[in-house]
């Protein structure tokens, strides 16, 4: 059975999360993200990044993100998160999540997180093993933008 390309969730805005107007603090949006995406790694393709970085010493750090934010979630409003991968090479890999509103006809965020695989115990970039690489070959989504701003522009234009 194939493995899907685009990962999906729903969770819900929560108060302590949120600014005074109600408005999912622009902070926040990357933790919403990165749960989704850390969550649905471990269900959908059995990739537990946590135990990964605890037994081996080896694991993905955060080298660059571009966010955009298009619309305010709200206060206890359920949004659905999808993610997928579009980039990678032997030490990188870069991932585009997106936040809709509950029946995803709003788009509200649309993040870029580049990824960098790291040796915990010696600080240093290290190369994706085989079976890292094997996994990425199956689930790369690639898009039809290189540039970040282009990419948002495509979004914009569908007029979520």
């Amino acid at each position: 059975m194939a493995l899907p390309k685009i990962l999906e969730s729903q969770t819900k805005i929560r108060f302590q999360d949120c600014d005074p107007f109600n408005h999912l603090n622009n902070g926040k949006y990357t933790d919403y993200f990165m749960n989704h995406r850390g969550d649905q790694l471990l269900s959908q393709y059995e990739l537990d990044i946590y135990t990964l970085a605890q037994t081996e010493g080896l694991s993905w750090v955060a080298s660059a993100n571009q966010i955009a934010y298009l619309k305010p979630a709200l206060l206890m409003e359920t949004v659905n998160i999808e993610s997928q991968l579009i980039f990678y090479d032997t030490s990188k890999l870069r991932v585009e999540m997106r936040m809709y509103n509950e029946n995803k006809s709003q788009l509200k965020a649309i993040i870029w997180t580049s990824f960098v695989y790291f040796n915990l115990q010696t600080k240093k970039r290290e190369n994706h093993p085989i079976d890292k690489m094997n996994l990425f070959k199956q689930i790369i989504n690639p898009i039809d933008a290189t540039i970040f701003e282009d990419r948002v522009l495509q979004f914009r234009c569908k007029k979520y």
